[in-house]
């Protein structure tokens, strides 16, 4: 029995660090620019596919892939900010969420047009690999994609509180008229928000591909999954994103261990109404950070 509850414990935080690479790219986009991102899950599945474009075309492993996924999806980000986003900030929530929505359904559709409904995927030596610790099954892919994911977010973290654009996104989030009269420049803070948000979306679709599918609707899964881990983390928190994200992709592993195949996203989303009746504001208690 204990053996079983640590192996979906483990199995639960490696997808959780995926799941925390799209929730944090959400909850920065929101906190920073004040927008809601519904085609974030889209990025993930840019990522994927052009991961698996280097590795067949090229040979690239996956995870080597990152150097060319994000820097393509931050330079991506950058220009959708610049050109769509920023023409709807100054409006009310309606046009701001068509946008992004529209956005979503453009690129599933583009997709779907270019490379059909077909599941692409991604061979690598590590893909059908494990450590074996006492009873325990770690995957390779899983493990490397966790670490990674881990990795990516301390940077983030570290990039927010010690370098000067860091703290001019974090001053913009906290209060941006306040941000703007101390000399920040809001059109370039939220530009590399952007850019940021989507090289981490770029990132978690470089390391699903060596254990998961790329097809064109695969990134609703994800951000359906990112959208509850901003809530429960509390809209704007990055850290709280991170802690709800591991949260989540626990108990959705312990709903699908304990509970039956189909009962993940049910666990889900108890934890989900449960949090919103306690804690309104979240596990971080509404502070955006």
């Amino acid at each position: 029995m204990l053996e079983t509850l640590a192996q979906a414990v483990i199995n639960g935080l490696l997808i959780g660090g995926i799941y925390a690479l799209v929730s944090i790219g959400v909850t920065l986009i929101f906190g920073v620019v004040k927008i809601v991102n519904f085609a974030q899950g889209e990025f993930v599945m840019i990522g994927m596919y052009l991961s698996f474009f280097l590795a067949t075309q090229f040979g690239i492993d996956p995870v080597v892939s990152l150097v060319v996924t994000m820097p393509v999806l931050f330079v991506v980000g950058v220009l959708i900010q610049h050109f769509l986003i920023r023409r709807v900030l100054g409006q009310n929530d309606m046009p701001q969420i068509f946008l992004t929505f529209a956005l979503s359904l453009l690129l599933v559709n583009l997709s779907l047009m270019l490379f059909t409904a077909n599941y692409r995927t991604v061979h690598t030596w590590y893909s059908d690999e494990a450590l074996h610790i006492g009873g325990l099954y770690i995957p390779l892919a899983k493990l490397f994609a966790f670490a990674l994911a881990m990795v990516l977010s301390a940077a983030l973290w570290i990039f927010l509180h010690t370098t000067d654009l860091g703290k001019a996104m974090r001053a913009a989030a906290q209060n941006r008229d306040v941000a703007m009269l101390m000399g920040i420049n809001p059109n370039r803070v939220f530009c590399v928000a952007l850019g940021v948000a989507l090289a981490l979306a770029g990132a978690a679709g470089s390391l699903l591909m060596p254990f998961y599918p790329a097809y064109p609707l695969v990134g609703q899964v994800f951000v359906l999954m990112a959208f509850v881990a901003v809530v429960l983390g509390t809209l704007g928190n990055v850290p709280g994103a991170l802690v709800a994200s591991l949260m989540m992709g626990v108990a959705e592993s312990l709903g699908i261990q304990f509970i039956g195949a189909d009962s993940g996203l049910i666990v889900v989303f108890l934890m989900l109404l449960l949090t919103l009746a306690l804690r309104p504001s979240g596990l971080a208690g509404g502070r955006a950070r």
